[in-house]
């Protein structure tokens, strides 16, 4: 064999190797990124609360990640490249909606042109959401996980879609979904009783922002909020002051401070109430917009609200 000849069949055999390591490499690459692809529905949710009902109701049938954990502001939340990754590996995206994620809007709207992309709230009749004001041109109150009747309506929008998409394990779903949804019921009746035990005259919740509105609908509480519904809203001298003189006029004895919001807000407040004569307390911390560390009672929904019950109840009565 001359040594052109030579030369040319070991270039071949050099190109059939490197095409066999490649498909090998490629091979590995899809394996390793798909470590979920076991046959369960991969579900990426946006928020903790939607991430705690998936689990509850999906189950081991479903792979499920939640983008926004522990003391993570939604209002404020830019996707990462690694959210990003995770909502495009995703088969069903779940997310809030009512503007809630309103910095995710962009990416979301395209997902949703090849794949599930649901909002919780759809089926909540849009009569009965709150407005962000009364001029009835407003956006809508997103945080409608603190009325828990309300959040059962999330639950079936979730089993109704995993359902939808994983027809073997339909039964499945709808029996731990009917479970946990009786669960929900007994967290609404505890609410309506602890709360009603406050005395009426004290009955009114104030917090750093103005997260607790269906809440205080719900259970019969008067909310303010130094902030408004978003944390994105900044808060003046005025709202200052004006939340100050509320304390001290109508003597308030605690306030409450939120997992995913500074506290300096509150203590502005109460650093004037103060120089006018009137002492405030801290009466707790409220989780609002995120619950407590994974692995905790309060990292739960259903713990989270019981937490937030607790605390109020304790300070107010």
């Amino acid at each position: 064999m001359n040594i052109l000849k030579f030369a040319s069949v070991q270039r071949a055999l050099l190109t059939v190797f490197y095409l066999a390591a490649a498909a090998i490499i490629i091979s590995a690459c899809g394996t390793s990124g798909n470590s979920e692809d076991d046959g369960r529905l991969k579900v990426t949710s946006t928020i903790g609360m939607i991430h705690d009902l998936v689990k509850n109701i999906g189950g081991d049938r479903v792979a499920s990640t939640g983008l926004m954990g522990p003391g993570t502001d939604p209002h404020l939340y830019k996707a990462s490249h690694g959210d990003i990754r995770k909502l495009d590996e995703a088969d069903i995206i779940f997310y809030n909606g009512l503007h809630l994620e309103g910095k995710m809007g962009e990416v979301l709207v395209k997902l949703e042109k090849r794949k599930a992309v649901v909002p919780v709230t759809k089926n909540i009749p849009r009569s009965s959401l709150m407005l962000v004001d009364d001029s009835g041109q407003g956006t809508y109150d997103p945080h409608v996980w603190f009325d828990v009747s309300r959040w059962i309506s999330a639950a079936e929008v979730i089993e109704e879609t995993l359902a939808g998409l994983d027809q073997d394990n339909a039964d499945y779903y709808k029996e731990r979904a009917a479970e946990y949804i009786g669960r929900l019921k007994q967290l609404d009746q505890y609410a309506r009783e602890q709360l009603a035990s406050i005395p009426e005259e004290r009955r009114i919740l104030v917090t750093a922002h103005d997260a607790f509105g269906y809440f205080g609908k719900a259970y019969g509480i008067r909310v303010l909020g130094l902030q408004g519904i978003s944390t994105a809203s900044e808060y003046g001298s005025k709202d200052v002051s004006d939340l100050r003189n509320f304390l001290v006029d109508n003597k308030i004895r605690a306030v409450f401070i939120e997992s995913s919001v500074p506290k300096r807000s509150i203590e502005a407040v109460l650093e004037g109430s103060k120089k006018r004569g009137h002492t405030v307390e801290i009466g707790g911390e409220l989780f609002s917009d995120a619950m407590g560390q994974e692995g905790t009672v309060e990292g739960t929904y259903i713990g989270m609200v019981t937490h937030n019950i607790n605390i109020i109840v304790r300070a107010l009565k």
